[in-house]
């Protein structure tokens, strides 16, 4: 970060001392928004329908591993099409609303950092990531401890999904680390980015009831020839690339990318 941003904001971030990490109450709380894009079913249906062919997997007993599961956006309705799920997710808030929802209870969902924690029994047709959530990994060795757990759980033949953005640094002009990605009366929301250590932190301010609320959550970005190069070290390849659920060509203009590998 910049010396600019510590002006504006005080020197340092406050790190966040809560089990559930970045993603605790005050966020679960208000994460599952009617109105917005990626609860729609333009958004949810063909990443259902997608990940769903593929954990038809290798000689069928389809499984899936949802690294994420929060709330159940993707995880429920997967589910609902006769693919047995699974997720692993550090916030017990987020899980709890997914419990709530109908359908929430039968999803199993072990409690951890998805880098990290096994699931017991093996056998997984699919691994799972979805809507940037390879990012809330903040450092390179825990993105590639991310694609070797993928790996220890899928069957040989198995493919592990991420849904990703791709690095918007063309929108930053020389001497500027900040780009805005919402202006609102009532919000605000802005990344900025620490280019040396592919960094990126998004800040929120939002109103509440007549008063400015502000949160930020760090990020590291990831290109996806790097994505590729964490598969061929978890014995993984690349498979498949588009830039988006619905199969459309990745080219250089694309600002996000569905990638599939899959386990030698």
């Amino acid at each position: 970060m910049s010396a600019d941003d510590d002006n504006v904001f005080g020197s340092g971030y406050e790190t966040v001392d809560d089990p559930d990490g970045y993603f605790g109450e005050a966020v679960a709380a208000h994460y599952d928004d009617p109105s917005s894009d990626m609860f729609g079913p333009e958004a949810v249906d063909p990443a259902v329908e997608l990940i769903a062919g593929l954990a038809g997997g290798p000689g069928g007993g389809a499984r899936a591993l949802e690294f994420g599961v929060g709330t159940g956006r993707i995880a429920l309705p997967l589910a609902r099409r006769g693919v047995p799920v699974h997720g692993i997710d550090m916030s017990r808030a987020m899980v709890e609303r997914m419990r709530a929802k109908p359908g929430g209870a039968d999803i199993g969902v072990t409690i951890g950092d998805f880098a990290t924690t096994r699931v017991d029994g093996a056998g997984f047709t699919v691994a799972y990531l979805v809507f940037n959530t390879i990012n809330n990994l903040t450092t390179q060795d825990a993105q590639v401890d991310c694609f070797r757990n993928a790996a220890a759980h899928l069957v040989p033949g198995g493919c592990f999904v991420i849904e990703v953005g791709v690095p918007d640094l063309r929108r930053l002009p020389p001497g500027q680390n900040a780009v805005p990605f919402h202006v609102g009366p009532t919000r605000l929301g802005f990344d900025s980015y620490d280019v040396a250590t592919q960094g990126l932190r998004s800040h929120h301010m939002v109103v509440v009831e007549g008063r400015p609320v502000y949160r930020s959550i760090p990020f590291r970005y990831v290109w996806p020839a790097e994505l590729d190069l964490m598969a061929r070290l978890a014995g993984m390849r690349l498979r498949d690339r588009w830039a988006g659920w619905n199969g459309e060509p990745f080219t250089n203009d694309s600002t996000k990318h569905v990638s599939v590998w899959e386990k030698a």
